[in-house]
């Protein structure tokens, strides 16, 4: 796949779980660097995946180290709060690795010091911390999306009724 999310040592499988699902929603492929601070079949992960677990494409790897090393060629984007470039003031290449660390603590600074041209952020309040995380997936996702006019997603929706 084009789009890969990368979750280095993700901790709330809640999130996993939902980023699980926008990637199935997507196409994007999902890349999970251990440890993972929750179990694969942890019912609240997949709960929060419903039934979209067996439509992923995921790739799991033990540590940041084998992860870096094993993608070395490719372009990633590290999302931080430290970055001073907005995510959407970068131009997303063909095929593109979008990385987000842990909830209580995000990427490590020592990979945000060697490669201040990859960082991004999403923009927010002086006085918040930040987004959740699955929630931040989301709109970086969208964006690279939105750069490719959305293709290989449904062109469009058709209104429909509901009965109540």
């Amino acid at each position: 796949m084009d789009i890969n999310i990368v979750l280095v040592e993700p901790e709330i499988p809640q999130n996993t779980g939902n980023i699980a699902r926008t990637c199935a929603a997507t196409g994007a492929s999902l890349h999970l660097v251990k440890p993972l601070g929750f179990e694969i079949d942890d019912r609240k992960l997949k709960r929060a995946g419903l039934d979209y677990w067996d439509k992923l494409d995921i790739t799991y790897y033990e540590n940041l180290s084998e992860f870096l090393e094993k993608n070395k060629d490719e372009a990633m984007f590290f999302f931080t709060t430290k970055a001073k470039r907005k995510y959407t003031d970068a131009e997303y290449p063909g095929r593109v690795f979008i990385v987000f660390g842990k909830e209580t603590k995000g990427l490590p600074e020592e990979l945000l010091y060697e490669n201040p041209e990859k960082c991004v952020r999403i923009p927010m309040r002086d006085t918040l911390r930040s987004l959740n995380l699955s929630n931040s997936v989301a709109v970086a996702v969208y964006e690279v999306l939105r750069q490719r006019d959305f293709k290989g997603l449904r062109e469009d929706g058709e209104l429909t009724r509901f009965k109540w």
